[in-house]
């Protein structure tokens, strides 16, 4: 032990006492190239999907490109100038035609001299949607007032006609075009989610009679396709209303599009009311809250936050089930295409192609747009669970 000692005249210090010189960290991984690592090939199961995924890109993509804009025919009064010639042996689409009808996929058969009163539907109808959509805008108590109460009354007028203010009647009939297809689709949206409440609510309900028929309503709506639906709607609807007021075809159509979305909706809420725990209810309860300030204030909105993407799908669905209404005689936008593209002056091939490819297009960026707007809708209520 004695050879083990310290001396006396040194010390063992185990704590600095002067500061660490200061150093940089060390670089985390990073760089295009770890993100291309770590994300497009971290496996080799997963390289080759990106591989395979990469190839049917560079297959379809350049092509596609070339038909729709490089290889166009953007300007034309006819069908001669989308065939091929020699100044351009193999022409892409023909966006002439798109040029030469777009007033017809827009208006339809509706009176030139009265589009006007569809421009400003189509104004109202973004301002109302704008407003209630937007999350911090000033009033959206207001906003839910204009779109739900104001804006079906004035938009019935407008494009209905009423002499007695000085708009002349425009039947449905002449209705067509881009303008039906809003009016199917937002009926059906607005209509089918309040109403889809109330029947899953009623699917849910301790009374018998509620109960069974709210059952019954869904399971007989949802066990026949949408089509079935819109043909007996125009078939048999008007056999319960007196001939006086009997509905023209586009009323019907939307009575069967209210009742098909609304029995989808019901189950999507449904689901949404199954996830909320029991604890939920009894703590409402235990607050002195009755049924329906209870599902108003605690059940309601959390049920449908929880099925906010099982909702978009089904507006989105419903969106594009409206070009199902031109198989009961309505000249939706997809029925004034089909109505073009058979025009002696622009009958081809590709006059065809064009018009379902700027139709695909449409439907594309308005389905796209609801989709991204559900996603920041999602990213802002989740926001209060991050932890």
């Amino acid at each position: 032990m004695t050879d083990l000692a310290m001396p006396a005249h040194k010390s063992v210090a185990f704590v600095r006492t002067t500061p660490a010189p200061r150093v940089p960290r060390p670089p985390l991984p990073g760089g295009p190239l770890h993100w291309v690592r770590t994300n497009l090939f971290p496996t080799p199961f997963n390289g080759l999907l990106t591989l395979l995924v990469v190839l049917l890109f560079v297959w379809t993509v350049p092509p596609l490109v070339r038909f729709l804009f490089i290889d166009a025919v953007w300007m034309g009064a006819s069908r001669d100038a989308c065939l091929p010639s020699v100044a351009n042996p193999d022409p892409g689409a023909c966006w002439a035609f798109v040029r030469t009808w777009f007033s017809f996929f827009i208006y339809g058969p509706y009176p030139m001299a009265e589009r006007w009163r569809v421009d400003v539907f189509f104004a109202l109808l973004a301002f109302g949607t704008a407003w209630l959509l937007w999350l911090d805008a000033p009033r959206r108590g207001l906003g839910a007032a204009f779109f739900f109460l104001v804006l079906p009354v004035v938009s019935f007028v407008l494009l209905s006609g009423f002499p007695a203010i000085g708009l002349p009647t425009v039947d449905t009939a002449s209705w067509g075009g881009l303008l039906v297809t809003l009016v199917v689709a937002s009926v059906g949206i607005v209509v089918s989610l309040p109403a889809g409440i109330l029947l899953a609510l009623g699917r849910r309900s301790t009374m018998p009679a509620v109960r069974l028929f709210s059952i019954g309503f869904i399971e007989l709506v949802r066990g026949v396709p949408l089509i079935t639906v819109l043909f007996m709607a125009s078939v048999m609807l008007p056999l319960f209303v007196p001939p006086a007021w009997s509905p023209d075809k586009l009323l019907r159509a939307l009575v069967g599009i209210a009742i098909f979305a609304s029995a989808y909706m019901a189950e999507v809420v449904r689901a949404g009311l199954q996830s909320i725990p029991k604890g939920q209810y009894e703590a409402a309860n235990a607050l002195g809250l009755g049924y329906w300030r209870m599902l108003g204030l605690v059940v309601l909105p959390q049920a449908l936050r929880v099925t906010i993407p099982n909702i978009v799908n089904n507006t989105i669905a419903l969106f594009k089930d409206t070009t199902l209404v031109f198989f009961v005689g309505i000249f939706d936008f997809l029925r004034t295409i089909e109505i073009a593209r058979v025009d002696p002056n622009w009958a081809t091939p590709v006059t065809s192609t064009t018009g379902y490819a700027f139709a695909a297009i449409f439907y594309f960026v308005a389905c796209h747009f609801m989709s991204r707007y559900a996603t920041g809708i999602e990213r802002r209520l989740a926001a209060g669970d991050r932890r």
